[in-house]
């Protein structure tokens, strides 16, 4: 028997390490070629590792959390035949090795979890697509095992444990990013009233007439065009700065970041050339975007180049938030809840759907004057919506 080497591959342009945020293997484990060794991950996008040959893991580089060089050995397999690192190991018992890999019953729909979650999910009786994941990519992790199996606590009784959990994957990408952004940018925020009753109203009438040939329009795509036309007239918004170099980079074309709420955390997949998209193209790649990251398949390009984001948290939104930048763009938008109100006309008070607008900027970057034409950019194209489909 021979010994050989799964090494970490390379993962993207430019990208020399990757965070280790799954094994899919344990030492023991009989692999075959192209299953799934372990899961990593760089610039927020979960990559899956395959095996290249069949053997027995008798290695592992490393723990989830651990950050692996590209090149770094991954993985040694014993092998029948040679092997491709000049290792030679004794034939010997498969009990000397390792304990036998139990047979695994195949779950309905075959859940995403690894060998040893499927073992222990059998052995306590559990069927796996029970339980709903929290992995990259909705996999099912241990802790997801843990709380399925754990009692209901009462509203008076409360545990004294303290729970200690590693920060990895994206959970850490998320935190260096904000962490980034806050030491980094001094942001400014404006809240803005926008009366959206004409646009809803419009919305209404165009899902109803397409319902059946036709994606749904959403608010985003709404908001996506008013970006559009408000960035037309004021390019210093939909910009990149680097603060390291003191350059800041001003694109004509628009691309534009949909922060989105994932299994795994925020990812914000990007959606390229905004300003050649109409209505329903826009809510077809918010859709196809949106779906990619929320089951781990994103990839690199999907999550990167954006100018400026929009962020939202629907129906769960509250009347004003404080959107921290995507760095390193210098404005982020934010869609808060929308509520009927009484306004006043004038005249009398009138029934209004109403929703405020929060909208962030770098202040190094962008004057508040500056920052206060967009905004009121932005509520005029909202509250107006055929301003959004006339040229010029």
């Amino acid at each position: 028997m021979g010994v050989s080497t799964i090494i970490l591959p390379d993962v993207g342009e430019g990208i020399a390490e990757a965070e280790l945020t799954e094994w899919q293997v344990k030492i023991g484990d009989i692999v075959k070629e192209d299953d799934i060794l372990a899961v990593v991950m760089t610039d927020k996008a979960a990559i899956e590792v395959p095996s290249s040959t069949e053997g027995t893991v008798t290695w592992l580089a490393g723990e989830v959390g651990d950050t692996i060089a590209i090149g770094a050995p991954l993985v040694k397999l014993d092998v029948q035949g040679q092997g491709d690192t000049g290792e030679v190991v004794q034939d010997v018992p498969p009990k000397v090795i390792a304990e036998p890999v139990k047979p695994v019953v195949p779950a309905i729909e075959k859940p995403q979890a690894g060998p040893s979650v499927r073992k222990r999910a059998k052995e306590a009786g559990v069927s796996l697509p029970d339980i709903t994941g929290t992995g990259p990519g909705g996999r099912i992790m241990h802790e997801d095992i843990d709380q399925f199996l754990s009692p209901v606590v009462s509203e008076k009784s409360h545990s004294t444990e303290v729970k200690q959990i590693k920060v990895t994957g994206m959970r850490r990408k998320i935190a260096e990013k904000m962490a980034l952004s806050k030491s980094h940018i001094p942001h400014i925020t404006i809240v803005e009233e926008v009366d959206m009753t004409a646009l809803e109203d419009l919305r209404g009438k165009l899902n109803k007439k397409h319902k059946d040939s036709r994606a749904k329009l959403t608010i985003l795509p709404f908001m996506m065009r008013a970006i559009v036309e408000a960035v037309h007239e004021q390019p210093e918004i939909n910009a990149n700065y680097d603060d390291a170099a003191s350059i800041i980079s001003q694109y004509g074309q628009v691309h534009i970041g949909i922060a989105t709420q994932t299994p795994a955390g925020l990812s914000v997949p990007v959606v390229k050339n905004a300003q050649s998209r109409n209505l329903w193209d826009s809510a077809q790649n918010i859709s196809r975007l949106s779906e990619r990251a929320r089951s781990g398949k994103a990839t690199r390009d999907d999550l990167t180049g954006s100018t400026i984001t929009i962020t939202s948290l629907g129906t769960l939104g509250a009347i004003a938030s404080t959107p921290i930048i995507n760095h390193p763009e210098v404005a982020i938008v934010g869609i808060n809840k929308m509520a009927m109100r009484p306004m006043w006309d004038g005249h009398a008070f009138q029934p209004r759907k109403m929703m405020n607008i929060s909208c962030s900027f770098d202040h190094r970057v962008i004057d508040g004057y500056d920052a206060a034409l967009f905004v009121q950019a932005l509520k005029n194209l909202l509250e107006s919506p055929a301003l959004l489909f006339i040229e010029g």
